[in-house]
């Protein structure tokens, strides 16, 4: 099942020595454009913090991939396997009351973290999502910064590029790519560790000092050198092409 994100992983090779300008990715025809849906729970009466709506974005996105139902022969595959062959776009929308209980009735995974839930969806074309999705609103998925303390030092460490200001459906977007990127690299075993933790992980915005230590600029570098992920942006929404919105680390594994 693993083998699924071997695509991704040599795409992710082949992306390191590459200009930002040339990580753009070209639109096809919107008929042929996949994405997961991943749905926000957001309240109006109780909207979740930012950082654990991050945490359980970034977590569900991969339980997906790497769910037994998407092993070769299981109802989940073929989606799953389609998707990864191209970009693995995302599109972050945001639910609440009986539109976000509708979407549990969806082939997926949602993800709870201290009271903030996240439903991945298995991906399929965008130009076919159930009305379930379709009518939920992509904007208004922005929250206030919270202050989340210390992360955990049990689990892979997800940073923010503190000069790139997201919204956090963007943010959402963003660590669930990286994710599914550090598992696509890990060992069998680190990766069995990290499923035996529930793909658990911290998201926290990087002190500027932090990114100058762990990114100086050059993502090929940064993974060889330090052995930390790079998510470059494909700049569809929000931020340029190229730009480095993530860093990903595998400690606690």
């Amino acid at each position: 099942m693993t083998g699924l994100l071997a695509p991704l992983a040599a795409r992710y090779a082949s992306w390191l020595d590459l200009p930002a300008a040339d990580t753009a990715v070209v639109e096809t025809d919107p008929a042929e454009v996949r994405a997961m849906p991943v749905i926000l729970r957001m309240e109006k009466a109780s909207p979740p913090a930012r950082t654990p709506l991050l945490e359980a974005a970034a977590t569900a996105a991969l339980a997906v991939c790497l769910d037994e139902r998407c092993a070769p022969g299981g109802p989940w595959h073929e989606p799953m396997r389609d998707w990864l062959a191209g970009h693995i776009r995302k599109v972050s929308r945001r639910a609440r009351g009986a539109h976000w209980d509708a979407v549990q009735q969806l082939p997926g995974i949602t993800t709870d973290v201290d009271g903030a839930q996240v439903r991945a969806l298995l991906p399929g074309r965008v130009t076919g999502v159930p009305k379930e999705v379709s009518r939920l609103q992509v904007s208004g998925t922005d929250l206030p910064a919270d202050e989340p303390g210390p992360a955990p030092d049990d689990r892979p460490l997800l940073l923010l590029n503190p000069d790139v200001p997201m919204t956090a459906g963007k943010a959402a977007a963003q660590v669930g790519h990286a994710t599914m990127l550090l598992a696509a690299v890990l060992g069998d075993a680190e990766r069995e560790r990290w499923r035996d933790g529930g793909f658990r992980c911290a998201v926290r915005t990087a002190t500027p000092a932090q990114w100058a230590e762990l990114a100086p600029g050059d993502p090929a570098e940064t993974w060889r050198d330090r052995g930390v992920i790079a998510v470059r942006d494909a700049g569809f929404t929000e931020i340029a092409p190229g730009t480095i919105t993530v860093l990903a680390t595998r400690r606690g594994l």
